[in-house]
């Protein structure tokens, strides 16, 4: 017990100015981004972000807002980005609006993007398809664990890493 202890505690100050989730007892470091980082390292590879009420108001769930987004799903976008070759529109974020709990839109661990075919056809033939999701959406697994969900009009993606950055 004590040893446990010993690396909550060490967690929790190995790594200063990192924001730190999780209880104390399964904390973990993330990494967490502004909107102005996101955009830089989505504009360095072409991925393109988009939002209904063309704004990036976090507080607004027209917006599409890259504050406080985690950045390995910040780099999970760019490894899909290269990987593909195909068009990538990011049109969820850290915004309000989205479904709540730990591994969340709001918490840095999700993003929407529009579909396309190429985007499409890489997922269904490249990553696992693991069943439906709680509310039907089909789901596929990446080779470093991140879930694709297929919501109709848009994929959702979790991002638990940076997919191989």
């Amino acid at each position: 017990m004590k040893f446990r202890s010993a690396l909550t505690a060490l967690a929790l100050v190995v790594a200063p100015g990192v924001a730190v989730v999780g209880t104390a007892t399964d904390a973990f470091a993330v990494t967490k981004i502004s909107h102005a980082t996101a955009t830089s390292m989505f504009r360095e590879v072409g991925i393109t972000w988009s939002s209904s009420g063309s704004c990036s108001d976090r507080n607004n769930s027209t917006c599409t807002s890259f504050e406080q987004l985690n950045l390995p799903t910040a780099q999970g976008a760019q490894t899909l980005k290269r990987a593909t070759g195909c068009a990538l529109n990011i049109t969820g974020g850290t915004e309000t609006g989205h479904a709540s709990g730990t591994y969340s839109h709001w918490n840095g661990y999700k993003l929407d993007y529009g579909k396309n075919t190429c985007v499409t056809n890489y997922i269904k033939s490249t990553f696992t398809y693991i069943g439906l999701r709680g509310d039907g959406a089909p789901q596929y697994r990446s080779g470093s664990g991140n879930v694709y969900a297929d919501e109709g009009n848009h994929w959702d993606v979790l991002y638990y890493n940076c997919g191989g950055c």
